[in-house]
């Protein structure tokens, strides 16, 4: 068992992750500059909640005694919120992250999990996007989160073990709710709206289920260092193209709250070009991981989350 500490882990996949930190025994600190409510978060004697800031490397240190791993979450999370304060959001993402991992690095840290995202690929026809895919990043979100991946593995050393996840577009419920997420937000529409919003529909996007990708971010703690160090590693499961979803999504919505009926689908044009097939062989294949919960299981427990008042 170790100290963690997981910058961003008052947000949406944060809120998910610790408490399965603290279910495995670990020591938890949250590192978080708090833009939102943390109402996420359990109250627990193992969990210590610092609102920090990642560009106040003075300040990390300070809570990096002890610390043996780094799950590297905190960033300006879509393209619309990178691009309302680009200066901002490029010194959050990109500027502070190597002064992030250097502080780390001399603090003793032994292993750093750093979450990139699928977006850096971009567009591409190939039938399975591997590790190996061209970075094609379309915006300066997927081009800050792929620039920092090369800052990481070069301070990959035998004390320090660096590792780096691209997943796929995170979905399903989680007290700190997302709805700008491609399954959330049709989820959303589907049982507020009863009207689903399609915009574009021929992109093919991966997903993960919240539950799947941080099983996985436990478990990157515990696989022997010569695994994973210095690798990259894609997190999807089920690829579909976003009108594939919208189907997907009116099918489950309709099954779970029937008072929803009929719920129809609108498509409109988008200038989100995103589209890629990613694979997730490797992962499979290097450490025997496979994701478990389907697209279909994310709808139905933000279905459940509505019926039970989590989401007003």
């Amino acid at each position: 068992m170790a100290r963690v500490l997981v910058t961003g882990g008052a947000g949406y996949v944060g809120c998910v992750l610790i408490p399965k930190l603290l279910a495995a025994g670990h020591e938890v600190v949250v590192y978080d500059y708090m833009i939102f409510t943390p109402n996420g978060l359990p109250d627990h004697k193992d969990l210590k909640v610092v609102e920090g800031d990642l560009r106040d490397t003075a300040a990390l240190a300070n809570e990096l005694d002890g610390v043996d791993s780094v799950i590297h979450l905190a960033c300006i999370s879509n393209d619309p919120s990178f691009e309302l304060d680009p200066g901002l959001s490029k010194s959050i993402n990109y500027d502070c992250f190597e002064p992030m991992v250097t502080t780390c690095k001399k603090a003793g840290v032994r292993r750093f999990v750093y979450a990139s995202t699928s977006s850096v690929y971009g567009v591409s026809d190939a039938p399975e996007v591997t590790e190996e895919h061209p970075l094609v990043p379309l915006t300066d979100y997927n081009k800050y989160k792929g620039l920092s991946e090369p800052l990481l593995l070069k301070h990959q050393s035998d004390n320090f073990t660096t590792v780096i996840i691209r997943p796929a577009t995170v979905c399903g419920y989680s007290p700190r709710m997302r709805f700008d997420l491609s399954v959330n937000i049709l989820t959303n529409h589907a049982v507020n709206r009863r009207v689903i919003t399609v915009f574009g529909g021929s992109q093919k996007r991966p997903n993960i289920h919240v539950d799947d990708i941080t099983d996985l971010y436990v478990k990157l703690l515990e696989y022997p260092s010569e695994l994973i160090a210095g690798e990259t590693f894609n997190a999807g499961y089920q690829n579909y193209t976003i009108a594939e979803i919208a189907e997907i999504v009116r099918k489950v919505v309709e099954e779970e709250m029937p008072e929803t009926k009929p719920i129809s689908i609108e498509t409109t044009p988008s200038n989100d070009l995103r589209s890629y097939h990613v694979s997730s062989k490797k992962i499979a294949s290097v450490l025997g991981w496979a994701p478990t919960r389907s697209l279909e299981d994310a709808v139905r427990g933000i279905c459940d989350a509505f019926k039970a008042g989590l989401l007003p």
